[in-house]
């Protein structure tokens, strides 16, 4: 049984798209056949962060509308055998999704799929809706700040009452918390929230810490999820991530502020 994932926020620019590509790169390297779909009609930036852009012919609006077929559509990355890509269409805007055409695409994955992570625009309209309606899971991704805190509450409001599962009547969407672009040095500064301010506000399980890194950056630019770059401590805490989504126990790294040389010498 296929597992839908959707991985969502309230603000933009938070790091959703990089946590979606890096939270299905890394369960791909742990051997699961995974499939990301980028629900962010109209922009399309999925595919540039996955090294892919120049190989999408047929999008997710083209699938949907019947102008091509899952097999034509569906982009398999050149590094992993079990990771696949289905692009957003840029031509198009978000009425073309239609809950229907989404369930279809959803169900036909799920014949062939482990998991399939859905890549939602952020915001709380249409897009992030459908994104979000077919989901089991979801990662709700957030930075350490006020206003992007406060849109993560709004998105877990839809969770609860927007879902098929919610108005089914069925077991809630499990929800999982990610907190991107964490500093430590800057928390310590009263410069961002702790990680006990956001789960005083959200309250929802804490999955994932990512380090504030610009690593991350350069692995987006030159297209490769930053869970694939061996040396980059982002990339160390999405895959730590992606073991505790599997049940494994991990700490949580990144968290404190490194000491500077000077203390460590006088052992402070």
């Amino acid at each position: 049984m296929a597992k839908i994932i959707v991985v969502t926020s309230g603000k933009g620019g938070v790091g959703k798209t990089t946590t979606a590509a890096s939270f299905a790169a890394g369960l791909a390297m742990r051997g699961h056949k995974t499939v990301v779909i980028d629900f962010d009609v109209g922009l399309r930036n999925l595919d540039l962060i996955m090294g892919c852009e120049r190989r999408v012919v047929f999008d997710f609006i083209n699938v949907i509308s019947g102008e091509a077929n899952l097999k034509q559509a569906l982009i398999r990355d050149k590094r992993h055998e079990n990771l696949y890509i289905l692009a957003a269409s840029q031509t198009r805007d978000k009425d073309a999704l239609n809950q229907e055409g989404v369930e279809r695409t959803l169900n036909k994955l799920a014949e062939d799929f482990e998991y399939i992570i859905c890549d939602s625009p952020a915001g709380i309209e249409t897009g992030a809706i459908m994104a979000m309606y077919f989901a089991d899971e979801a990662l709700v991704v957030t930075n350490p700040e006020v206003s992007s805190v406060r849109d993560s509450d709004r998105v877990l409001g839809m969770l609860s009452s927007k879902t098929k599962r919610a108005k089914e009547g069925g077991e809630p969407v499990k929800e999982h918390l990610v907190v991107t672009r964490y500093a430590a040095s800057r928390v310590g500064k009263g410069e961002m929230l702790s990680l006990d301010d956001i789960n005083d506000i959200l309250g929802i399980p804490l999955l994932g810490v990512i380090p504030e890194s610009e690593k991350v950056l350069n692995a987006s630019n030159s297209g490769m999820p930053v869970a694939m770059e061996d040396n980059a401590d982002a990339g160390q805490a999405y895959l730590d991530l992606v073991a505790r989504f599997l049940g494994e126990n991990r700490p949580m790294r990144f968290t404190q502020a490194k000491k500077k040389f000077l203390d460590r010498l006088m052992g402070r």
